[in-house]
Parts: structure tokens; C-alpha cells; sequence
């Protein structure tokens, strides 16, 4: 079995160059690279990356416009939730805090892992899908 898989994973290396294989990565990390940029300022880079990768790549590199919206999709659906926890820690005055902020840390840790692996699979030629991932962009 392992053998098999190892045949089907290398024949899908192998359409994808890695030039596309390399940007698809950069697609994925570029949103941990944005967050550290923009941090102070809501983390909108984690949005921007591959917004911007997408933008440039998507007629000439299909397999990158691919990843480049699926991470663009898995930031916006993690920025979604981050937002609804931050509203519900203000909502309660600050008490629901006690209860957001580890949910928060979890989040963003779940996100980072989760970026981290697709990173990897686009690197590969392996068009990763994120879990729990609102597909707002088509």
C-alpha cells in the first residue's frame, strides 16, 4: 500500500513544476509572514499574501491560484472567528474574556499548524484543503 501512494503522490510532482509547486508554498506562508507584519494593526497581512499571490499568478499558474485561495479563504474564515470571539469577550464587558482568549490562543495555534502543513503539501504538488474553512472566493 505504501508503495502505491508513494506512486500516486510522485506522478502528481511530476504535472506540477516547481516553480508553481514553490509559489503555492509562498501562497500559504506568506499569511504567517504577513501576521508578524501586521500584527499591531489586526494581522490584515495574514489576508494580504496571498491575496497578492493570487492576484499576480492566477492566469499563468493554476495550481497556485488554487492554493493561493484556499488560504486566502482559511485566513478570512480564521479572521471571521477571531473577530466573533473578540466581540463576544466585549459584549460581556470583558468577563467573556476569561473564556475568548484561551479559545483565541487555541485558534491561532490550530491556524499556524494547519499553515504549516499546507505549506508543505504545496510543496509537494499535493493541493491541500484546510478544514473548517468557509470557501468565500471561488
Amino acid at each position: 500500500m505504501d508503495e502505491q501512494e508513494t506512486q500516486d503522490t510522485s506522478s502528481v510532482t511530476t504535472t506540477i513544476s516547481a516553480d508553481q509547486r514553490q509559489w503555492a508554498m509562498f501562497a500559504h506562508l506568506s499569511a504567517i509572514v504577513g501576521g508578524l507584519l501586521t500584527g499591531h494593526f489586526g494581522g490584515i497581512g495574514c489576508v494580504l499574501g496571498p491575496l497578492i499571490i493570487w492576484a499576480v499568478k492566477k492566469d499563468t499558474m493554476p495550481f497556485v491560484a488554487d492554493q493561493a485561495k484556499e488560504a486566502l479563504n482559511f485566513n478570512i474564515s480564521v479572521g471571521i472567528v477571531l473577530f466573533v470571539l473578540f466581540l463576544l469577550g466585549i459584549g460581556t464587558l470583558g468577563i467573556g474574556f476569561i473564556l475568548t482568549a484561551p479559545l483565541m490562543g487555541i485558534v491561532g495555534i490550530a491556524a499556524l499548524v494547519f499553515i504549516i502543513i499546507a505549506a508543505i503539501k504545496a510543496n509537494e504538488g499535493v493541493a491541500y484543503r484546510y478544514p473548517f474553512t468557509l470557501r468565500l472566493i471561488k
